[in-house]
């Protein structure tokens, strides 16, 4: 293992707040001497399984810190995800169903081993031991915590104010996920900013239960692409870590140049030093330059080194040379279809209508002349282009 000073080097870049750095550091001095490695928990609630780089920059510090030989504990919450984290609901969330939860947390379970290292990854279901609490074991849990503290959170407050309804199963979500750390005796606890309320439960009630206190370690919010929200499917700014290599590249490059750093700190994993050196750079190169770096080490991490590179002259090619890739994706349309099928089957929109509506707003090329009409069919061999990088050939 490494030092406990390059340790928490590691650990604590792009971190927003660690509770506490003196714990933290005993505790490595510790796993250092006694060759055991710290555990490192993340609960997941399975209700959303499409994780982008804002999911994961929870995931990049874990991997980090599997590098520098620690142990991840990732609990699906598939007891919890039945009753649904209320942060920041202003209403009783909609209780999933278990076969809703199982099916989430299988695709979860398939996507944060792009970023973790399954060999160093526990995964555990908290009904193993949660479904396991008689009532006796419930009340016991419940009178650990006061209804006092738990209107503290600025959710219930609000709601309790506003003389709207809080479900009392609602007041077990973050007493249940606590025990979670009682459970498997976390070390670490990892969450981002929005969830301080719930992680900072979990370090009181190991101390309830008689266990050393886990460090409460809180990852910023990544805003999206457009530099301004919180990166969110559903406001179209994410980079989806199961997107495409060329897509990955071109979404990252849109991303306005104070944020690079933030992305090289949350999004990668580079060594603080480096990141140092890169903010240096930035005063004396074009931020491009510096970006496109940035866009090659975040390609790599999820399709490997190789196809960053291609990425990369896919990019060139397309946006700064305006040029038609080698490479080029080809699909055979049938003799009849017109453009609006072949942009549907091209996968650059979702439905006729979505194709209707890009070539309305002057999206679509053909052959490298904007199209208008709605019904003319495409040539063998025309190069469809929609966007600035969508690019296809039409084979009749």
């Amino acid at each position: 293992m490494l030092s406990v000073e390059e340790q928490i080097k590691i650990i604590n870049k792009g971190v927003e707040e660690i509770i506490n750095k003196e714990e933290l550091q005993e505790k490595l001095k510790k796993s250092i001497e006694e060759g055991r490695p710290l555990t490192v928990k993340l609960g997941l609630d399975p209700t959303a399984p499409d994780i982008h780089l804002g999911h994961a920059v929870v995931l990049r510090k874990i991997k980090q810190m599997q590098d520098l030989g620690h142990k991840a504990v990732i609990i699906i919450g598939d007891f919890t995800g039945m009753i649904g984290d209320p942060t920041g609901k202003s209403k009783t969330r909609k209780q999933l169903t278990r076969e809703e939860v199982v099916q989430n947390a299988k695709t979860y379970e398939k996507q944060i081993f792009k970023v973790l290292d399954k060999d160093k990854t526990e995964l555990r279901f908290n009904s193993e031991w949660l479904s396991k609490l008689n009532f006796k074991d419930v009340i016991e849990l419940a009178s650990k915590y006061s209804v006092t503290r738990m209107l503290e959170r600025e959710d219930f407050k609000n709601r309790f104010n506003n003389h709207v309804s809080i479900g009392i199963h609602e007041f077990f979500y973050p007493l249940m996920q606590a025990y979670d750390s009682v459970a498997i005796k976390a070390d670490i606890e990892m969450g981002g900013t929005d969830q301080k309320f719930n992680v900072l439960m979990g370090r009181n009630l190991q101390s309830e239960y008689g266990e050393e206190k886990q460090i409460a370690l809180f990852m910023p919010i990544l805003e999206g692409i457009d530099g301004v929200e919180k990166m969110s499917k559903s406001l179209g700014n994410y980079v989806g870590i199961n997107e495409d290599e060329n897509t990955m590249y071109e979404k990252i490059m849109k991303i306005p140049d104070n944020l690079i750093i933030k992305y090289f700190e949350l999004a990668t994993d580079i060594h603080p030093d480096e990141i140092d050196n890169i903010k240096n750079d930035l005063k004396n190169k074009n931020p491009r330059d510096i970006k496109m770096r940035l866009a090659n080490e975040i390609v790599k991490l999820y399709h490997g080194e190789k196809n960053a590179v291609k990425a990369e002259e896919h990019f060139k090619t397309v946006f700064q040379n305006n040029s038609i890739p080698e490479d080029i994706k080809e699909i055979k349309i049938d003799e009849n279809e017109d453009i609006i099928s072949c942009i549907v089957a091209a996968g650059f929109s979702s439905s006729k209508s979505d194709a209707r509506r890009l070539i309305k707003q002057g999206a679509v090329k053909v052959n490298g002349d904007k199209i208008t009409e709605f019904n003319i069919c495409l040539k063998n061999g025309s190069i469809l282009k929609v966007g600035k990088a969508k690019l296809v050939r039409i084979i009749r």
